[in-house]
């Protein structure tokens, strides 16, 4: 949920580590904080709640060649200055902390009675008061991290320096991502690549359970053992120009416009002339799906709602589809079916609730994984039979867009991939496969002719401005896609929005209707259109305002109660991917009109590493 960042140098490193911040505000925080061995060999601490902004105006004169810096969002306490990163130990020890510390009561309790004080209601407190504890005992920086961190419970990614050695920087990883920067006579540390743009085109993992022991000329690793160990030095491709805003004036609308190119990138490669391929979902790809009876999904958020919406893809070609919420799976009982692929479905690939259900499904003994991912040499990939990548491009608006609809076209390939093992004998490309992967190529256009109903859906946004409530409705896959229209809707515009099937409105949401709720539905031409249409009306009666997004054939037109801009004809298994784009754009000018901080919305995050 938070952001860090460290670094050693033979120069002052203070611009670095206030440039790495600003690098990772598009992940969501409160406050902010820097810790800097000076030239006294004393901590220079500076914390601030707001922006980096706010933190870079109080850190003029902060000067040194190590340090580490972070950025926060409230899990233990609440956000304040005394509660942000880094926190200190008698000034003596420094340590930023992504996670949480589930036994911090337990120690907290203990360093009471060996009299640490403590100046914070955070979790991350007690790591920096063992750390200092152990090495009160005689133990270096390093051997008193790595006590320390044997005695935690819970997941944790920590940077720390210490004024008694001015020459180390420790980084260690248990379940939130971490990774070493390599740089020429200075080294970084970071839990997003994007924080060392400039200063680093080499970087490592770290891997769960290790700790690297940092210098200006040297990295060190060792496992949860304690043994030195290698871990491959990568390259990154990462530019400025991918986190560049382009004309644009928040990075949701461009990640909006960038849909386009984005499928384009994710269509790349995989289709034949009128088939998916099967090989870039890996070498092992042919055997596992020739094994693949049936199908669980587990995913997060967004990625949840695309994997609600493949669900009834695969059943519709014949393949039972069970899709569990990450956070929910992995605290209950479950029955393994023998010839089950465990799918996971992860934008960052560093989702905590969905790494750890992963690692329960092996446990329990699922064979056979395979994850949809946007970001290589993610833990999520590392750990999975399988990797299809999106291959969206970087995504930084922390309401996903180009993630969303990239997912729906990786699972829609896979769907295919394994309806063919239904309907003949794995190999034969039948005449609804052919149709399915024209439509897909020509998703793009269609992504660029909503796209053009821009200006129409400006003037819908109006219309919700000064409201508190809204309904979605949807029918079939286009229920998923409601969902994924009212969360956009809340993240962003703060507006309490809730989605439901179309056909439960008479169970409860009818008594919601007045001519202030405003109810959006999708109306694609599929077999269920009479259906909604009747369920339009049942609002219709009741004084509500209709705003509709439906198929030029639906027969559905504008009048005094209903708003409805027309989408061209579309497949139905592609129509769900199509769908959503002018849900993005209303849900964006909405929050343009109400003035709220689109690219960050108030107590989210990016990529959420802690439960």
């Amino acid at each position: 949920m938070c952001g860090i960042v460290g670094a050693i140098a033979q120069r002052n490193i203070t611009p670095v580590l206030i440039d790495g911040l600003k690098r990772l505000e598009y992940r969501g925080y409160d406050s902010a904080g820097i810790a800097v061995v000076d030239a006294e060999q004393a901590l220079d601490l500076r914390r601030s709640v707001g922006r980096v902004a706010s933190l870079e105006q109080i850190c003029d004169g902060v000067e040194g060649h190590l340090g580490v810096a972070h950025t926060r969002w409230a899990t233990h306490g609440r956000p304040a200055e005394h509660n942000a990163h880094p926190h200190t130990s008698s000034f003596q020890v420094a340590v930023v902390h992504n996670g949480i510390i589930e036994n911090h009561h337990e120690l907290r309790e203990a360093q009471k009675q060996q009299g640490f004080v403590f100046s914070s209601e955070t979790d991350t407190e007690v790591i920096v008061h063992q750390i200092d504890w152990h090495m009160q005992q005689g133990k270096n920086l390093l051997a008193a991290v790595q006590a320390t961190v044997g005695e935690l419970k819970g997941a944790y990614g920590l940077g720390v320096v210490s004024k008694q050695e001015t020459d180390v920087l420790i980084a260690a990883r248990s379940g939130s991502p971490l990774l070493v920067g390599l740089g020429e006579n200075e080294n970084f540390i970071a839990s997003d690549m994007s924080a060392l743009i400039p200063v680093a085109k080499k970087y490592m993992v770290l891997e769960d359970g290790d700790i690297a022991r940092v210098t200006t000329d040297k990295v060190e690793i060792f496992d949860a053992n304690g043994q030195a160990v290698q871990r491959d030095i990568r390259i990154s491709t990462l530019s400025d120009d991918e986190i560049e805003l382009g004309g644009y004036a928040h990075y949701m609308k461009k990640e909006i416009h960038e849909q386009t190119r984005a499928i384009t990138e994710t269509l790349e490669g995989r289709l034949g002339a009128d088939s998916v391929l099967e090989l870039p979902f890996g070498d092992e790809a042919r055997d596992i799906f020739d094994a693949a009876k049936q199908i669980k999904i587990i995913a997060c958020g967004t990625s949840f709602y695309a994997a609600s919406v493949a669900r009834y893809w695969f059943e519709e070609f014949g393949i039972r589809c069970d899709v569990e919420i990450a956070s929910e799976y992995r605290y209950r009982k479950h029955v393994v079916d023998p010839g089950t692929l465990f799918v996971t479905i992860s934008q960052s690939g560093e989702t905590l609730d969905t790494m750890a259900a992963l690692d329960m499904a092996k446990g329990l003994g699922y064979t056979n994984t395979l994850c949809i991912c946007n970001v290589a040499e993610s833990s999520l990939v590392r750990a999975s039979d399988l990797t299809i990548f999106t291959h969206a491009g970087r995504e930084i608006g922390v309401a996903s867009t180009k993630a969303f609809t990239t997912q729906l076209v990786v699972l829609l390939m896979l769907a295919i991939c394994l309806r063919r093992r239904r309907v003949g004998d794995g190999q034969t490309i039948d005449d609804m496969e052919r149709e399915i992967v024209q439509e897909l190529r020509s998703l793009p256009q269609q992504i660029e002719n909503v796209l053009d109903l821009e200006n129409d859906i400006i003037a819908m946004a109006k219309h919700f401005t000064h409201k508190h409530h809204a309904l979605f409705l949807g029918r079939g896959a286009h229920f998923p896609i409601a969902m994924e229209g009212a969360l956009k809707l809340k993240e962003i515009s703060y507006i309490h929005a809730e989605a439901y099937a179309a056909g439960e409105l008479k169970h409860g949401p009818l008594a919601l209707i007045d001519e202030d709720m405003p109810v959006v539905a999708v109306a694609p031409n599929n077999e269920l259109l009479e259906k909604l249409k009747s369920n339009l009306e049942e609002v219709r009666a009741r004084g509500g305002k209709l705003f509709v997004f439906a198929d030029q054939h639906s027969g559905l037109t504008s009048d005094e109660e209903a708003m409805v801009l027309e989408v061209a004809p579309v497949n139905n298994y592609i129509a769900p991917i199509l769908y959503v784009v002018p849900l993005q754009l209303l849900s964006y000018h909405v929050a343009l009109n109400k003035g709220t901080d689109i690219d960050k919305p108030r107590n989210l995050a990016k990529s959420v590493t802690v439960e």
